[in-house]
Formats: structure tokens, C-alpha cells, sequence
């Protein structure tokens, strides 16, 4: 094997395990919202995998980042609220919830990356980081209300307002700011390290 081959194979290496790192961090900071969920950055390490590594990368991270939120839900790695609440209902349930639902949005960002080949570099990844940001807000929220709707915590939580108003009160601020973070940061990072050739 050549000695280049090498190199960028480690620096692969590497560079998943920082993405993986940092999703433990970002594990810990949430910005609370007066209404519904936090905002959370955690999409942008999947969408710079899906940028800087491909498909299997990008499944890895959304993988990691979906069991740290599942973990979440027992209080390790950082704890989530609504998680410790909802994983007694049922834990398969929310393990399909957070944990499937990450590895969905890490194969499928990874997708759109590489359908995106004729754009330019700096869109391309901003795109993806928009995108990764977006299907994982649609795929929790949506296993959310359909797993786990009719639990008196969700019937609480809705307070007699219909899914669509709860979901727009929940995520309306969350999803744009995330959505926008993830596209800028993802543009910037995952441009810098296609031209630096690191990847």
C-alpha cells in the first residue's frame, strides 16, 4: 500500500474520531428554549462526515450520535428530560427513535452529498449540513408524535393543541436557528478540509 494511502486513510481515522468526540461534547450543551426543545448542533459533526468521509462515515457518526441520545435517556452522556420521561413507556421504542432515526439522517445526508457533485464545493456542503439538520428535526419529531403521541407525557406536553400547532410551537425557533448553523459551519469546515486535500 502506498505511503499516501496510508496517510489519508489515518487522517480518515482521525478525523471520525474527533467527529465522534465532539458529539460526546455537544452531548453536554443544549440552549434552552422557553418553549418546546432545546437547540442542539449535534448534526454538524454527521454532516462534515457526510462531506469529508462518505457513506460509511457519515453512518458511523449518525450511528454514535444516535446512541448517545438513546443514552441520554438514562442519564449518561448528558441527560435529556423528555427522554428519561418517554424511555420508560418503552425502550425499543425510543431506541428506534433516537438511535434509527440518526443512523437514517447519516445514510441519507451521506446521499445527498454525493448527489450533489456539479455544485460548487462551499454549496455543496452547506447544503448538506442544511439538510442534515432538517431530516433529523423531521425524523425525531415525527417518531415522536407517532410512537409516543398518545403517553400522558406527549398529551401533556401538547396541552390540547393539535400536532400540527405542537410541532410548530416545539420546533418553529429550534429547526431554523439548527438548520442554519449546520449549513454555515458545515460549508466552512467541510470546504477547508477538501481543499487542504486532507480528505
Amino acid at each position: 500500500m502506498k505511503r499516501s494511502n496510508v496517510k489519508n486513510r489515518t487522517f480518515k481515522l482521525v478525523l471520525l474520531a474527533m467527529l465522534i468526540a465532539i458529539l460526546v461534547v455537544l452531548g453536554y450543551v443544549n440552549i434552552p428554549m422557553p418553549v418546546g426543545l432545546s437547540i442542539t448542533f449535534n448534526m454538524i459533526p454527521v454532516a462534515i462526515a457526510a462531506s469529508a468521509l462518505g457513506q460509511p462515515g457519515s453512518a458511523i457518526v449518525g450511528g454514535a450520535f444516535g446512541m448517545i441520545s438513546f443514552l441520554q435517556c438514562f442519564n449518561i452522556f448528558g441527560s435529556s428530560p423528555m427522554g428519561v420521561a418517554l424511555v420508560g413507556f418503552s425502550p425499543f421504542l425510543m431506541f428506534v427513535q433516537r438511535f434509527v432515526s440518526r443512523l437514517l439522517v447519516g445514510i441519507l445526508t451521506a446521499l445527498i452529498y454525493k448527489g450533489l457533485r456539479r455544485v460548487n464545493t462551499p454549496l455543496r456542503c452547506g447544503i448538506t449540513g442544511f439538510c442534515a439538520a432538517c431530516l433529523n428535526t423531521l425524523f425525531f419529531m415525527s417518531l415522536l408524535v407517532l410512537l409516543f403521541g398518545q403517553t400522558e407525557y406527549m398529551q401533556n406536553a401538547m396541552a390540547g393543541r393539535g400536532i400540527f400547532a405542537y410541532l410548530v410551537a416545539s420546533i418553529g425557533i429550534n429547526a431554523t436557528v439548527e438548520m442554519l448553523v449546520a449549513a454555515l459551519v458545515t460549508s466552512a469546515v467541510g470546504t477547508a478540509l477538501i481543499k487542504a486535500k486532507l480528505v
